[in-house]
């Protein structure tokens, strides 16, 4: 860990630092949902709140961000602030992070950016809402999300309610098969869509405990074979959007932002806001709803993963 804290573009946070040398379980948290999610005060509120739901179930938050030059794992209330309130917040993913970096400006970081975060400090589990992964319409934009090859090379679990249902899904399975990455279902045989807990695709693995999880991701990296899993965990049932809305609403969404001749990494926060519009909030308190959920099988995962390295 000193030699990890003695990298000069990596700040681990004392509390993130001191969590990893004892044993305690850290969650890392991407700051995307600060930055770029939704409006202040929420965005701050929010990102309080995940936070928090990590401290209840025994762990210490780590919410990954750039700022002064460096990749910090884990942030003060300072830099939480300057996130959520900034204009101008670059959102970082893998191919930002050099420049990010170098013009010492304040981003916010994507589940790719995240990654390498968590990687690089030793954070063996991360929660988020949805990775990203296959567009529709690949065969002409071959827009493919930098999350998959990053999760494919980070020792890291990922805790998502599988992938954002604005994507290819089927597609976004055979990619993630293709990158060797395991995709675990939490308590469910079918990969979930995002605001949906069914998407018709079937799943080759299921673990229904923390202790399932932490054991596989035990078992992977003591092996010495490196790269992620994908822990696919459906929204609460309570909290699930109406699959027919959602659906509706990516179509006409998808044929708005071709109109409007947005795509790259605009286009993902252009259609969710276009389908929180759509459903009248109805995605928009599902996405929130979760992604606490996430935060805390996540935490949970995490305190497995630390128990079960305790005992060897």
């Amino acid at each position: 860990m000193h030699q990890k804290q003695m990298n000069p573009r990596l700040h681990i946070h004392s509390e993130v630092q001191s969590a990893l040398k004892n044993g305690v379980p850290v969650v890392a948290l991407e700051s995307t949902i600060v930055a770029h999610g939704m409006p202040y005060p929420a965005n701050l509120e929010t990102a309080q709140r995940l936070e928090s739901i990590v401290r209840k179930g025994g762990g210490i938050p780590a919410t990954v961000a750039v700022a002064s030059g460096q990749l910090h794992v884990g942030c003060d209330e300072s830099l939480l602030l300057d996130l959520a309130q900034k204009d101008g917040v670059w959102k970082v993913s893998r191919r930002d992070l050099p420049m990010a970096l170098a013009q010492q400006v304040v981003g916010a970081t994507t589940v790719s950016g995240t990654l390498i975060g968590a990687h690089l400090a030793g954070i063996p589990v991360f929660a988020t809402g949805g990775i990203g992964g296959v567009h529709r319409g690949v065969a002409e934009t071959w827009d493919v999300s930098a999350d998959i090859p990053e999760l494919a090379c980070s020792n890291v679990a990922v805790v998502s309610a599988g992938a954002k249902s604005i994507l290819d899904l089927a597609k976004t399975l055979e990619a993630l098969e293709t990158a060797g990455i395991s995709v675990i279902g939490y308590g469910t045989d079918e990969f979930p869509a995002f605001f949906v807990r069914e998407s018709g695709l079937k799943l080759h693995h299921r673990c229904d405990t923390p202790q399932a999880i932490a054991a596989a991701m035990a078992a992977k990296w003591e092996l010495g074979v490196h790269g992620g899993f994908l822990i696919a965990n459906p929204i609460p049932i309570e909290h699930a959007a109406d699959p027919r809305a959602i659906e509706s609403a990516i179509d006409t969404g998808l044929e708005a932002a071709k109109n409007a001749g947005v795509e790259g990494k605009a286009l993902t926060p252009f259609l969710l806001k276009f389908i929180n519009e759509a459903t009248a909030g109805q995605s928009l308190t599902a996405n929130r709803e979760l992604v606490e959920h996430n935060v805390r099988v996540g935490t949970d995962i995490a305190a497995a993963h630390a128990a079960l390295k305790a005992q060897n």
